[in-house]
């Protein structure tokens, strides 16, 4: 009722964590600005799904962090940009209060989210990254190491007490704590080359009952430097001062507190609970939360599915084919996962080497939770090298399926080749899995073109099913060296000719070159990736002429009004034979990103200039 009343212009969530995310998401789809109380969401997997509802609907998104918005805070950030003490080494801080236990209160109940770590030691993390990115003349930093222990209860399985020791780019170390049923100094200390900072009430500055000041303290010099920070306003009017001017200049973040770091914060606390071991009910296959837009996965209203067909396979397979070899934990791979499927999606790659079969078990977890088997394709590779001979690919297809909890799978593909061995070897076991229901359809992955024509003489020749699918590394963006070691390219002419007179579909891995194009730009000179990019990354794409690749793209998003990536996988998708665009989304911003592309449609002179033609095209 609240969220459909015209005259309410924004909400504030503050009901216990697990429902967060739930009235995020409605209030978002209704229009409303949100303030949500901290942490925003049960885990990062819901952050993101909080974070892009508020984007597409255009709604101000803010996590309540009230200190972000007292000028104490901003006074810190200021110190360590002047390097007041030097070069930051060490910050020191926590936030813990000794509560009685009771099991169903939600300081303490497993079903609402209960715990020091995310009650109290949301406000350490948070202000251990804002500091550390401020001493980095950034506006917030992300660990890139996070140890944990912590003492959880044995009741109810939520943290009691917990510490962890974060490491940030730079060498900086953060100290910290939390906990519901120990009490500590909560205070802040930071260590410089130079000095020493020290807040003796960094969470609650406003209440009158304590000096709300900074110490500066510099070696060599007597006194410190007492800085008072003293405001008239309580500290909850100044965070609705802060929500108040941001909508009144119409902003859809605040300065204070960015969705980006908000993200950042949850998956940092994600990896803090992962270290002291712990996991919530709604996070696990029995008691997963159900989808943040209804109770079962359906597809989003304004959402027509982009399908193609294969050869031999009696289901349509979206265009876009989400991979699963980046997914660690299963709340963050539902939340992907959910939103894929919501936007039309239902194709899902895995293998039996990723993650040693902890990638296949998760999204076998996932079907079953959301109980979609009937309406997904999942696609399974196994015999990779060395392992590829026909007894390995069976025991290997026989673990994959016990993995994903399935009986069969509609697209089985091998993973490398092994040209020792004769090919109609492997046609023979892929054959007799399909005629034994287990396998729709069945091709390989990283197979040459003459191994592919031998195999399918072979079945013609012998009455056995013929290789329906390929899937080789295709991309606008030309693989310099292999990605890994086995792995074949059909992005040179001479295998998109090939491809035209075939009747097999291309499932392209890599179809966006692995984030060569991000933040593409017509301005970007030649070889600047090279100061911000992995060595994996300059291996196997950088070149002169994928640069000047990168750089037309750019010139096509600014046309078409979408992103750079979008382009790369919409040039896979126009090709002039049976294409599907494998994506590898970290996050559901980028899945949004990707769908763009389905939308789009390239005609044979832009793909051609895109590909580096002489064509002159028309901005």
């Amino acid at each position: 009722t609240l969220l459909a009343d015209p005259e309410v212009d924004a909400v504030y969530i503050a009901t216990p964590h697990p429902q967060h995310a739930k009235w995020a998401v409605a209030a978002a789809n209704a229009g409303k600005h949100i303030l949500c109380e901290k942490p925003l969401t049960l885990n990062h997997g819901e952050a993101m799904a909080v974070a892009q509802a508020a984007t597409e609907a255009g709604v101000f998104l803010m996590e309540a962090f009230m200190v972000r918005c007292h000028s104490q805070t901003a006074k810190l950030v200021e110190l360590l940009r002047a390097q007041t003490i030097g070069d930051l080494q060490i910050i020191q801080t926590g936030f813990s209060f000794a509560a009685g236990f009771n099991p169903a209160g939600r300081l303490f109940s497993n079903e609402l989210g209960g715990g020091g770590i995310l009650d109290v030691g949301c406000y350490p993390m948070a202000m251990s990254r804002l500091l550390a990115g401020a001493a980095a003349r950034k506006t917030f930093e992300n660990p890139v190491k996070v140890r944990g222990v912590g003492k959880l209860n044995d009741e109810t399985g939520t943290d009691e007490f917990a510490s962890a020791v974060l490491e940030f780019p730079g060498g900086v170390i953060a100290e910290i704590y939390s906990g519901v049923r120990v009490r500590r100094e909560n205070s802040l200390t930071l260590v410089g080359t130079q000095g020493t900072i020290q807040v003796a009430h960094p969470w609650v500055m406003t209440s009158g009952k304590a000096p709300c000041e900074i110490v500066v303290r510099k070696h060599g010099e007597e006194s410190p430097v007492v800085i008072d920070c003293t405001t008239s306003k309580n500290l909850y009017a100044l965070e609705i001062d802060v929500v108040g001017e941001a909508l009144a200049a119409g902003h859809i973040e605040a300065i204070a507190m960015p969705v980006d770091d908000t993200l950042g914060n949850m998956a940092s606390l994600d990896a803090w609970r992962e270290a002291v071991g712990l996991v919530y009910k709604m996070e696990t296959v029995s008691g997963l939360t159900p989808p943040l837009r209804g109770d079962s996965l359906t597809l989003r209203a304004d959402v027509t599915p982009q399908l193609g067909e294969i050869a031999g396979l009696n289901k349509k397979v979206s265009r876009l084919i989400i991979g699963c070899d980046n997914q660690q934990r299963l709340a963050n791979s539902a939340a992907i996962w959910d939103d894929y499927f919501e936007r039309g999606g239902n194709a899902f790659d895995t293998a039996f080497i990723y993650g040693g079969g902890h990638q296949e078990r998760l999204l076998g977890q996932w079907i079953q939770a959301r109980g979609v088997r009937d309406q997904v394709v999942t696609i399974v590779k196994g015999a990779h090298t060395p392992y590829c001979d026909p007894d390995s690919l069976k025991q290997q297809f026989e673990t994959s399926l016990d993995r994903l909890k399935l009986d069969h799978t509609e697209i089985y593909m091998m993973h490398r080749d092994n040209p020792a061995i004769p090919v109609g070897e492997f046609v023979d076991v892929l054959h007799d899995l399909a005629e034994a229901g287990k396998i729709g359809v069945y091709g390989g992955s990283n197979w040459s073109r003459d191994r592919v024509d031998a195999a399918n003489d072979y079945a013609a020749k012998n009455g056995k099913r013929p290789f329906s699918v390929l899937s080789n590394n295709f991309s606008l963006a030309s693989m310099v060296a292999p990605v890994w070691a086995g792995c074949i390219s059909a992005s040179d002419p001479g295998s998109m000719e090939w491809l035209k007179k075939k009747s097999l579909a291309l499932l392209a891995w890599s179809s966006q070159a692995r984030g060569f194009f991000l933040d593409a730009s017509p301005e970007t000179p030649d070889g600047f990736e090279n100061s911000r990019c992995d060595a994996e990354q300059i291996r196997c794409w950088h070149s002169p002429e994928n640069f000047e690749r990168r750089r037309r793209v750019a010139i096509m998003a600014r046309r078409l009004n979408i992103s750079p990536v979008a382009v790369v996988a919409a040039y896979v998708l126009n090709q002039p034979f049976a294409t599907f665009a494998l994506i590898g989304p970290r996050a559901i911003s980028e899945t949004a990103d990707s769908f763009h592309a389905l939308g789009v449609k390239l005609t044979p002179e832009e793909l051609s200039w895109l590909n580096l033609s002489s064509y002159t095209l028309s901005v």
